[in-house]
């Protein structure tokens, strides 16, 4: 995925079919509620009701609806009074997106040769999805700030799927307009790492892969569970650190976030694990400097990749515990063909692969002796 964790909700509308009367607000916040579908994903919920499918996306800091659409079957006559911008034909065949975080969900339902265009296609890692790049199966749409909205046009995708925080971006009314539907994704912005990876429910809703996207996320729940039981038979729980300086403000994950609850789950002491709130938290230097002695092992440096370029940036770094001894561990060495992040593109569909990764790093012995870490490796020298 392009954003940082520094930066980085379902739908429901009312029909009215034959003499039924068209629900409520409030009567689709009930059916939002009692959805068994979704369990840990807080931006979005799935309804069923009649022959459609709805899908409510949700705003996690205010709780409020942010997008409402409705998925109708090919051949069904869509239901009266919904504008057409907020109805899409499913399955679909096409689509465009802009993260990379969309592409391990299309893959793991079988639907990768459905993506037809992306922005900065060298972000992308996946090797299928590359096979599909060289074969000039993809167009390339520029920057994500500033999508080519001519070269989309002309795609003429089924769907455009966007970041939800993207929704004053220039040109995409134009896409509206041409009868291309938007989706506003806020994967990004949910608390817990199985909530982030629940989103394959709604490519499975896009594509009609129900079955499939539901049994997939089904094993990653349980790979999950069972790996946080057994981060909990560990002896120790290590003080844990994350984040880094950026123009003498210290940027790292709230208390809330997905980032610290993966380490939480992991059996660790996030030294800002009661801090509330999603995004991040800013310390001044002579705030963080009180922690320099306090925590083990410091998780997510940014975006460093070796001690030497830590030690050159700043020297408040050479002061921590974890430098010290050498116990840093980052996912920025871990990158694909082309310079991507592995971390950005696979961590949101494959939270279970961080979670060993953590539990390998903060729990020596607990994992067999030959595994080998999917993205977090020491620091370079």
């Amino acid at each position: 995925m392009r954003l940082s964790y520094f930066t980085r909700i379902i739908l429901f509308v009312s029909i009215l079919v034959g003499c039924k009367d068209q629900p409520t607000n409030e009567d689709l916040n009930d059916s939002c509620k009692q959805s068994l579908e979704v369990r840990y994903a807080k931006g979005f919920c799935l309804i069923e009701k009649d022959q459609y499918r709805f899908l409510r996306l949700i705003d996690p800091i205010s709780g409020q609806t942010s997008q409402e659409l409705v998925l109708v079957p090919k051949g069904i006559d869509p239901p009266v009074g919904i504008s057409s911008e907020d109805i899409i034909q499913v399955p679909i065949e096409t689509l465009v997106a802009t993260s990379t975080t969309h592409i391990p969900a299309l893959e793991l339902i079988n639907q990768g040769q459905a993506l037809i265009g992306f922005p900065n296609l060298d972000y992308i890692s996946s090797e299928a999805t590359r096979a599909r790049i060289e074969a000039g199966q993809i167009s390339e749409l520029g920057q994500n700030e500033a999508l080519n909205i001519e070269v989309l046009l002309t795609l003429k995708p089924d769907l455009l799927m966007t970041f939800s925080i993207d929704k004053t971006q220039k040109g995409l009314e134009k896409v509206k307009d041409a009868g291309i539907p938007v989706l506003y994704n806020g994967d990004w912005t949910e608390e817990h790492p199985l909530g982030r990876a629940e989103w394959i429910k709604v490519f499975g809703a896009l594509f009609d892969k129900k079955t499939r996207a539901d049994s997939i996320f089904n094993q990653i729940e349980q790979n999950y569970i069972n790996l946080r039981l057994l981060a909990q038979t560990a002896t120790k729980t290590p003080a844990v650190i994350s984040g880094a300086l950026y123009k003498d403000v210290w940027y790292a994950p709230k208390g809330d976030s997905w980032a610290a609850q993966f380490l939480k789950d992991a059996n660790s002491t996030y030294l800002w694990q009661d801090t509330k709130g999603v995004g991040s938290l800013q310390w001044n230097i002579e705030e963080i400097l009180q922690y320099t002695n306090t925590a083990e092992v410091w998780i997510g440096p940014g975006q460093f990749t070796s001690y030497d370029q830590m030690s050159e940036s700043s020297s408040t770094y050479t002061k921590f515990k974890p430098f010290k001894d050498q116990r840093i561990y980052t996912f920025s060495n871990t990158k694909g063909a082309t310079g991507g992040l592995l971390y950005y593109e696979l961590a949101s569909m494959h939270p279970d692969w961080v979670l060993s990764d953590l539990i390998h790093i903060l729990h020596p012995g607990l994992l067999p002796q030959d595994y080998k870490p999917k993205f977090f490796n020491s620091l370079s020298p």
